[in-house]
């Protein structure tokens, strides 16, 4: 793709989101939701195979049926309240359908299987994109909306969400499948806190974000896809295989890291709302994840290959691609827990 044309495409993209975001209005919304899904097809087909073809199709079918579907609970609200603004949705009806179609759009469970494939089909670029840049619109509607969301709904969708993710990466052993399963079980955390206590939701999304993006341009470096490909990193990048040791404890939520900050409050806020057991039943599905990371850890950095390469031909060349903001990635994806009593000002 030539430079001037992906900038237009991804200008477009963050336009779309940036709609989304700032507009009270509900046809605006629905327009930038439709311009980030049309510009972002490209970016998926960016290197053009089958595979990637066939992600984008099913990307653009699920997203297209939750648009549909959005557009008929807007329609709905504005006959019985006869406004377009985002205010306090008065049927439950329309109020269901909105939160059904941003969960399909975000990737929740029971609309979570178009998210494992679509990731696998595509390049890891575009994967990072999809897992993180896209969760910002529609998880920026369920905050405006947050007040007149039927929580039952929402947390069965989280609890599910959070179970399916620790399943589903189990078995994995490509490497974006595996970040698609973890994008499913996060936000099942973060549709867990969202009718409660939005300002954590916003909390765990950035965390996320930042910790699924550091996660990616560490895959993107050595162009790994598989386990397999990852396991031979410390031959060629030492200091990385600790790095995404690090990370994946961090992603999978352990305590000295950033990833237990949104763990351990939305445990504590869910608490507080007299909730015992599905914090509980959250917490030790969480252990799945872990498991799973941890593979990925033990094989990247905790093995070493059978013979050692004395000639590091690899080191001999110089390195051409760009790891952009790395640093400051890693360090706020993984040192950030001191800084949880500021979190006293959001209350």
């Amino acid at each position: 793709m030539k430079p001037p044309i992906l900038i237009i495409i991804m200008a477009t993209i963050m336009t779309g989101t940036m709609i989304v975001m700032l507009s009270s209005h509900w046809l605006l919304i629905w327009i930038g939701f439709e311009m980030n899904m049309l510009a972002i097809i490209p970016i998926l087909m960016k290197k053009y195979n089958p595979r990637a073809m066939e992600a984008s199709t099913k990307y653009f079918l699920t997203q297209a049926t939750a648009s549909m579907l959005l557009m008929m609970g807007v329609t709905i609200n504005l006959l019985y309240s006869g406004q377009w603004v985002i205010s306090k949705i008065s049927n439950p009806i329309a109020s269901i359908m909105m939160t059904t179609a941003l969960t399909m759009k975000l990737g929740l469970s029971p609309f979570h299987f178009w998210v494992p494939e679509v990731t696998q089909g595509i390049t890891l670029m575009s994967g990072m994109i999809l897992l993180t840049w896209q969760k910002i619109a529609p998880m920026s509607i369920l905050y405006q909306i947050s007040p007149s969301i039927n929580t039952n709904l929402l947390m069965l969708m989280a609890l599910t969400s959070v179970l399916v993710g620790g399943w589903g990466g189990l078995n994995q052993t490509q490497l974006r499948k595996i970040m698609a399963y973890s994008s499913i079980t996060h936000m099942g955390w973060m549709a867990a806190i969202i009718t409660y206590n939005p300002t954590m939701m916003v909390l765990n999304l950035t965390l996320y974000i930042l910790m699924t993006l550091s996660t990616f341009m560490l895959f993107m470096l050595n162009s790994s896809t598989t386990t397999l490909s990852l396991s031979h990193m410390w031959n060629k990048f030492p200091l990385i295989t600790s790095m995404i040791l690090i990370l994946m404890l961090s992603l999978g939520g352990l305590p000295p890291l950033s990833g237990f900050i949104p763990k351990w409050m939305i445990i504590q806020e869910l608490t507080k709302n007299n909730m015992i057991i599905i914090p509980t039943l959250m917490a030790i599905t969480a252990l799945l994840n872990l498991y799973f990371y941890l593979r990925l850890t033990y094989s990247t950095a905790l093995t070493m290959f059978p013979s050692t390469n004395n000639m590091k031909m690899k080191w001999q060349f110089e390195y051409t691609k760009k790891a952009t903001l790395l640093p400051p990635l890693i360090i706020t994806s993984t040192m950030l827990l001191p800084l949880t009593p500021m979190l006293s000002v959001l209350d």
